[in-house]
């Protein structure tokens, strides 16, 4: 998959792009790295180069769709980097260290990385892990909704929204991936969207529970598909496809397989995706104005050359200092690509789907 990430694109006949170019963002999930898509997200306004059109989003994801939506009713691309700004402060004062929740027994204050080592702090780790959240947090306290909440008018993203949303969540007892669009969207899906189980009770909309989307969908890119959103799209991941050590403690095994099974589905949707273009560009499908067969342009941020050098752990992490860190290596990420990407937004594919993988 890193070799499918990489700059190569694919053989089409050359096109002159408009000036601004419109895209559709696909936003993965990743607790508090969503503060990387918040940079990128304000680096592409602020640069005013391309117009994002639609968003498909799950987790934090979906939280940086839903806010953008609203900075953009509230004022444009202006009031879209303000309302960003806004709801990550909200994150921060809200929550402190723990807003997305923690995977460990004690903070960090109490947790120095000498301790994490012992088997007294694994035993503790084990032990905490057989706790549910229906019994440690028995009133489903969570600051994120609140934060959520007070930052965004879902009365008016339902109403207006200036453009098209997409929130994946995981129907928990049909194991299925549900996609709410903008229409019907409240507090309680962008939750179920970023409901982790083990720290946070299912949350239910029309008497179905609901877990993380990103379980089944990093984001779900297939509705891009049929609907009349922009050729284009720019996937921003937050979970990096390769990592040059083979992980050998607990945690880092864990870490690793959570990237790994966070990656699953958008791997597989890229995989379909090459597979049409190669159909399309042989001939043997017609590209289909209708949407039927779309020869989707795919563009991506990511995460492997920017936050390769945290660990889960840090997904946790909330203090300020910290994601205005992450906000402006997304800046940087951005800068990087629209400088090597932008060019071939509305001309072809700056990654490469056909790689081997």
């Amino acid at each position: 998959m890193a070799r499918a990430m990489r700059f190569n694109p694919l053989k089409r006949a050359a096109k002159t792009p408009p000036a601004i170019r419109p895209i559709s963002l696909a936003l993965q999930g990743g607790g508090a790295h969503g503060a990387f898509e918040w940079g990128v997200i304000d680096r592409l306004l602020e640069d005013g180069r391309v117009e994002i059109k639609a968003v498909t989003a799950a987790s934090a994801g979906a939280m940086n769709a839903v806010v953008l939506a609203a900075g953009l009713i509230a004022g444009g691309p202006a009031g879209a980097r303000v309302k960003l700004d806004a709801f990550w402060r909200e994150v921060n004062l809200g929550g402190g260290r723990n807003a997305f929740g923690d995977n460990s027994v004690w903070t960090s204050v109490f947790s120095p990385d000498w301790l994490k080592q012992t088997p007294a702090w694994r035993l503790a780790q084990n032990w905490a892990s057989t706790q549910s959240p229906y019994e440690f947090n028995p009133f489903n306290i969570n600051p994120l909704r609140d934060s959520l909440c007070a930052s965004v008018d879902f009365t008016a993203i339902r109403e207006r929204s200036p453009i098209a949303l997409y929130v994946s969540a995981t129907a928990v007892r049909t194991s299925e991936s549900r996609v709410f669009r903008a229409a019907e969207l409240t507090c309680d899906h962008i939750m179920a969207s970023a409901c982790l189980p083990h720290l946070y009770q299912a949350v239910e909309i029309d008497g179905e529970p609901y877990w993380d989307g990103g379980y089944l969908a990093n984001p779900a890119l297939w509705p891009l598909f049929y609907d009349p959103t922009p050729n284009d799209i720019l996937i921003v991941n937050l979970n990096p496809f390769t990592r040059k050590q083979t992980p050998r403690s607990p945690s880092e095994i864990i870490d690793r397989l959570n990237e790994i099974t966070f990656n699953a589905s958008l791997v597989s949707e890229l995989r379909a995706v090459g597979f049409v273009q190669k159909l399309i560009e042989e001939g043997l499908l017609k590209e289909s104005a209708s949407g039927r067969y779309r020869n989707m342009l795919i563009h991506a941020v990511e995460a492997d050359d920017w936050l390769n050098d945290l660990s889960m752990d840090s997904k946790f992490n909330t203090e300020w200092s910290f994601l205005v860190d992450l906000k402006e290596r997304g800046r940087k990420a951005a800068d990087a690509w629209l400088e090597k990407g932008l060019p071939s937004v509305g001309v072809r594919s700056s990654v490469n789907l056909l790689a081997p993988r």
